[in-house]
């Protein structure tokens, strides 16, 4: 306001556009770094709680070895949809517990069935314990069926899930998003829960309110876990104690 467009110097406009030229491919290449890097994440002390998520995609996993690696929570693939239990699930639960690992469920929520269903499969699975991670529901159409139903008909079946499953742990779920699912059905604005936004790399830009977690990265490398793993970032009331 102090600095109308009228009032510059005719060279200055000029003169900023190709600042702004030569700063996104710095930011491209800093990213580019970071994607080349099998240790980074993000900054400690910006974000001193960091963690993973995993699943039997993982294959055996030597939990005692994580803690020591900045491992300060996991969570943990229980089921998807009505039917299907990650296979690593119950092993994964108790060595991350045994391990001294802060540990939380996640349930991978398919478009293809009602939402009460996908709770009932999610209570069945996952015990109720204190002390405990909130539990979660990964939404993306990555993975997911094919069907796309109207913003209401999604909505509608995910409070239906989050009715039963908040009822039943007495806790507010975290929501697990990406970009796309949130600006296809509203989700962010619709419920208000805990948010654990995707965005490789840089800090996500997108959701109704801030972030409780921060998938950052999913080119990790840990000993004591064969290949990738996805990393995050924990800040807020949901973290670990």
């Amino acid at each position: 306001m102090n600095d109308p467009a009228h009032s510059r110097p005719k060279a200055r406009p000029k003169s900023r556009l190709g600042c702004g030229i030569l700063i996104a491919p710095l930011i491209v290449l800093a990213g580019l770094g970071a994607l080349g890097s099998k240790a980074w994440g993000p900054s400690r002390a910006d974000y001193p709680v960091q963690g993973i998520d995993v699943s039997h995609h993982q294959g055996a996993i030597n939990w005692p070895q994580l803690p020591g690696q900045g491992v300060d929570f996991a969570y943990i693939k229980a089921t998807e949809g009505a039917d299907f239990t990650d296979p690593a699930f119950a092993a994964n639960w108790q060595a991350a517990g045994a391990a001294g690992v802060k540990r939380g469920a996640y349930h991978f929520f398919t478009l293809c069935r009602p939402g009460a269903e996908q709770a009932a499969h999610f209570i069945a699975t996952v015990p109720v314990e204190p002390g405990v991670l909130a539990p979660a529901v990964d939404l993306e159409f990555l993975g997911n069926c094919t069907q796309r139903l109207k913003p209401t008909d999604v909505q509608g079946e995910l409070t239906a899930f989050l009715t039963a499953v908040e009822a039943h742990y007495g806790q507010q779920a975290v929501l697990y998003l990406t970009g796309e699912f949130d600006e296809a059905y509203d989700i962010s604005a619709r419920f208000d829960r805990p948010l654990w936004l995707r965005s490789l790399v840089f800090e996500p830009r997108f959701g109704a309110r801030p972030w409780t977690i921060w998938q950052a990265s999913n080119f990790r490398r840990v000993e004591g876990i064969n290949g990738r793993v996805d990393w995050n970032a924990m800040r807020g009331p949901a973290t670990p104690q």
